[in-house]
């Protein structure tokens, strides 16, 4: 078995000068840093070490990977259910768990990340919000170097469990609804982000919709984002009978337009975030309960950490009117 002596060897530094490297101290020169990692990658190092982390006693910590826009408060509110959720079931199963960041990791290898995840005795790993841009966590995920448990993704394998919602038919539900309720035949829907998984699914349960109903539907990406949804709905919303959108803040984009146009349409969302209420319009959306789906993730990672094998795990949902005095305190 490769050791770091040998590594330090290999690179003509000190042992000490490995470890900051692998530990990603930034008192090291680019230069010795770059003889390090081509001497761990020479004498395949990373598979050890990673194997030895995972099998000490040490590598029981949980590590949350959150994809946190700083840009959007509301997704954030997202996120902080998904960490509250995460860590109130920890500490009921009595696991440590640490929160980490997307943009810790920009840039990273994904031997830089597994290293850093190792030296941090890190055993398993809740990811929220990966995309199919997200190559190294992709790979970290497929290489099925740790347990994992991925929110929204249909990445499960042997070591990795996919906990979500059935999007397709939450997306199906809500959009019927309003659709049947206000008896609407030409229908506008934005679409989230391309990257995004979630987004395929939404648009297949909107596709079944179409079909069904033979419903004359144009798409529209709006990226998650409450003002490509409200410029979209300014250019093309008076032509559609109702506006459907894949998130409560397209909706909520959409209908601020509609409002500035002084037209109506039925607008509706899906999460069932707070800031619905607020509008002081009641829009169907799907609620999903990020909390208690976070709960269940860490459920499931200490299956798998235990030994089970990962699986697709969905979790319950219902469609909701965010109405301002069920919100207020």
């Amino acid at each position: 078995m490769v050791s770091i002596k040998d590594v330090a060897r290999h690179a003509g530094v000190a042992i000490s000068t490995v470890s900051k490297v692998l530990n990603s101290y930034p008192n090291v020169s680019d230069e010795t840093r770059g003889r390090v990692n081509k001497a761990v990658e020479e004498l395949n190092f990373l598979p050890n070490s990673v194997a030895a982390a995972l099998s000490s006693k040490k590598a029981g910590r949980v590590a949350l990977l959150v994809n946190i826009n700083a840009k959007t408060q509301a997704i954030d509110e997202i996120s902080l259910q998904y960490i509250q959720g995460a860590i109130n079931k920890a500490m009921e199963l009595n696991l440590d768990v640490i929160t980490l960041f997307f943009s810790m990791f920009q840039n990273k290898t994904v031997e830089e990340l597994i290293r850093y995840l190792g030296s941090q005795s890190i055993g398993g790993i809740i990811i929220y919000g990966i995309s199919k841009e997200d190559r190294v966590l992709l790979e970290l995920v497929a290489g099925e170097y740790f347990k994992c448990v991925v929110i929204d993704a249909p990445l499960s394998n042997k070591s990795t469990s996919s906990v979500w919602i059935d999007h397709v038919r939450a997306q199906y539900d809500v959009a019927r609804k309003t659709v049947v309720d206000n008896n609407c035949r030409r229908i506008l829907y934005i679409s989230g982000k391309e990257s995004g998984y979630v987004t395929q699914e939404r648009l297949k349960g909107m596709e079944l919709l179409r079909e069904e109903l033979n419903l004359d539907m144009t798409v529209k990406c709006g990226g998650l984002s409450e003002l490509q949804a409200r410029n979209i709905t300014l250019e093309f919303g008076e032509k559609y009978d109702a506006v459907i959108c894949a998130s409560d803040l397209m909706a909520i984009g959409a209908m601020k337009a509609l409002t500035e146009m002084d037209i109506f349409r039925p607008v509706c969302g899906f999460d069932g975030i707070i800031l619905m209420g607020y509008v002081g319009k009641q829009m169907n959306t799907v609620r999903q309960n990020f909390a208690g789906l976070s709960a269940t993730a860490m459920e499931e990672l200490q299956k798998l950490m235990n030994g089970k094998e990962g699986e697709d795990v969905k979790t319950p949902y219902s469609l909701d009117r965010m109405k301002y005095m069920d919100i207020i305190c």
